[in-house]
């Protein structure tokens, strides 16, 4: 049914407390927050209409389209997905332009980017509510394995 669609993914990070051992120190850092974070993958449909699919409590050092990779399974193998430059390296995902080393993009690529993200903002509008609503905002205080 859903293959119908093409599905809109994202990464929202979620703070944690700071972990008292150095290799669990590493695996929850991200360096994109600077902090230590559990990654939520939002799967949405077109035009944020609803939430299909989220999957909590990655490491922050996890990188997104690893996250996606991990969880691909649950979906047809020919569900087509949108995703932002995080998520470039999958065929399933369709993604915008990025530009190339030393170089610029032409402007037909940069208008092929702008709808693309214009087509994409819905999931960002999910994420927002979540946060709003203090879903995904709040510091999660309990225990790593808790969080699921």
């Amino acid at each position: 049914m859903l293959t119908q669609y093409e599905l809109t993914v994202d990464i929202a990070e979620q703070p944690v407390e700071h972990p008292s051992d150095q290799n669990e120190q590493k695996t929850l850092y991200s360096v994109k927050n600077k902090n230590h974070t559990l990654k939520n993958q939002l799967t949405v449909l077109p035009n944020g209409k609803d939430i299909v699919d989220v999957k909590i409590g990655a490491p922050g050092s996890t990188s997104d389209i690893s996250q996606f990779r991990a969880h691909l399974s649950q979906f047809c193998d020919h569900q087509k997905f949108k995703g932002d430059k995080g998520y470039i390296g999958e065929k399933q995902i369709s993604t915008p332009h990025k530009k190339p080393n030393k170089g610029e993009l032409s402007d037909q690529q940069k208008q092929e980017n702008k709808e693309f993200l214009a087509n994409r903002i819905y999931v960002e509008h999910m994420i927002r509510l979540l946060k709003i609503f203090r879903v995904a905002q709040e510091r999660f205080r309990l225990g790593k394995f808790t969080h699921s």
